[in-house]
């Protein structure tokens, strides 16, 4: 069931772990397939790379387990998942990840301001990178604080706990905010770090509300 689905979110948790945004067995990765309202998402405690299309967890919205290999569970962390697919109807794709500069401001309990204008590759309403309240892991309180601060923002941070990035198009997109996140997470460090903890100067909202592909352009 749904096997190109689970193929994809292997190839991107396998890309997470090599480039360094999940080391070990850390992270979760998951697809929502509308027509069907099931979901496709990574098994707890299982190295990415030893991952097989038969260790992938497939469930509804409702956290009913659908398909499953024995001795597998899925991420303890699906309840947060479904909870943002639930909040926001228009995503299809999720990737957490515990990438290790965004992880030191989800630590600090410390939003990333707007300083570049990548930011708005995130689709983040207010350009921030804003802080999730903190939940204990694996439970609904995280899964609502998540889904709540995800609510005008496809890009997160989780208190003392990692990042979440989602998009509506594809797995792809997501993982490439993920590394977004992480990016803007050890650039702003860098700066604190020159500037002495003085922040950076930071791009009003007008700059991102009229940005335009150059009309100049001819196709």
């Amino acid at each position: 069931m749904l096997e190109n689905i689970k193929t994809d979110v292997i190839r991107i948790g396998r890309q997470a772990q090599r480039e360094g945004l999940c080391k070990h067995k850390a992270g979760n990765f998951s697809i929502l397939d509308r027509e069907s309202g099931y979901l496709v998402i990574t098994p707890s405690g299982v190295d990415r790379e030893a991952l097989t299309t038969e260790d992938m967890i497939v469930m509804d919205l409702d956290a009913n387990v659908i398909e499953c290999r024995e001795g597998l569970r899925p991420s303890s962390e699906v309840l947060m998942h479904i909870a943002i697919y639930k909040a926001r109807p228009d995503l299809i794709s999720i990737v957490h990840t515990h990438s290790k500069y965004a992880t030191v401001f989800a630590a600090l309990n410390r939003p990333i301001p707007p300083f570049v204008n990548e930011m708005m590759a995130l689709n983040n309403a207010d350009q921030h990178i804003r802080v999730a309240p903190y939940g204990r892991t694996a439970t609904p309180a995280l899964a609502e604080n998540v889904a709540a601060t995800m609510k005008n923002a496809d890009c997160i941070l989780m208190q003392a706990h990692g990042a979440v990035a989602a998009d509506a198009r594809s797995i792809d997109n997501a993982y490439l905010k993920a590394c977004y996140i992480e990016e803007m997470a050890e650039v702003y460090h860098h700066i604190l770090t020159v500037t002495g903890g003085e922040e950076p100067p930071l791009l009003p909202m007008e700059e991102f509300e009229q940005w335009a592909y150059p009309k100049e352009i001819h196709m």
